[in-house]
């Protein structure tokens, strides 16, 4: 985590010039948004939690949880899958764990359901960052009692790594039109997550993946609508510059350590 020294300013015309940049800043304060959510999947209701920034430091230890996508497949390895490739391309010390078919409501092929596997993760782990991605696999089956699940979920993961700074990464399109049950899930889970001060990033709402970039981000003969090789690069990179932009100035974001304003926490 960077160390940050006050910005030394020479002159009154620079002295006038940082009175300024302050004073925007403060008027901006960006590390304040409100979580958001594309309209269409947010649903009826307000988002009322506010999310602080991230935290991520030189070498963070990040686990990187969720389903096939986060597995890797389609990837020519898995391990080349985006999960992966975050790690690596951040210098990030990460733990993927990707259990394909799974989700809040249905296990999976490799393990149970999210909630039991939040619930047995090991306490002598210690984590910076978890991402929770997904889970399109619920989509058939999201029903009114999917909140219940995702909160008896989470409340598993707060209880096994209260000190970790959790980030819900909602499901992605895997086809187009997207399927009305992905998009009640990219809802649920924005509410529920700002429901706790939880930042939720939205590729849906975000637009990842487009009709117009499909056919070079999925795989849809070989890896049955996951992302290809191109693709988990994409969202890798998508995901590094979502997760830096929640972030407050550190040197995972190539900051200075000169800083005019520095929020608190």
């Amino acid at each position: 985590m960077s160390r940050r020294r006050p910005l030394r300013l020479r002159g009154l015309g620079v002295l006038a010039l940082g009175v300024a940049v302050v004073i925007g800043l403060a008027a901006w304060q960006p590390w304040q948004r409100t979580p958001t959510v594309d309209a269409a999947a947010s649903g009826d209701g307000p988002l009322l939690g506010v999310a602080e920034p991230l935290v991520i430091p030189t070498g963070a230890r990040v686990l990187v949880f969720g389903d096939s996508w986060t597995y890797g497949s389609a990837a020519t390895v898995p391990t080349d899958g985006y999960a992966y490739q975050l790690g690596r391309m951040n210098g990030w010390d990460t733990t993927v764990l990707g259990v394909r078919g799974s989700g809040y409501l249905r296990p999976g092929i490799d393990g149970p359901d999210f909630g039991t596997r939040m619930a047995a993760l090991d306490r002598a782990d210690e984590y910076d960052l978890i991402v929770v991605q997904g889970s399109i696999n619920d989509r058939g089956l999201v029903d009114d009692s999917y909140r219940a699940h995702v909160d008896a979920a989470w409340d598993a993961l707060e209880a096994v790594h209260p000190d970790a700074q959790i980030v819900i990464l909602g499901p992605a399109p895997h086809e187009f039109p997207v399927h009305e049950g992905t998009t009640r899930i990219d809802g649920e889970l924005a509410r529920a997550a700002a429901d706790r001060g939880w930042w939720h990033i939205s590729p849906l709402a975000e637009k990842w993946i487009t009709p117009e970039r499909y056919d070079e981000v999925i795989d849809a003969l070989e890896g049955h609508k996951h992302p290809s090789d191109a693709g988990h690069r994409h969202l890798a990179e998508r995901l590094t510059a979502a997760l830096l932009d929640r972030a407050m100035t550190t040197e995972a974001g190539g900051a200075t350590d000169d800083a005019l304003l520095t929020p608190g926490r």
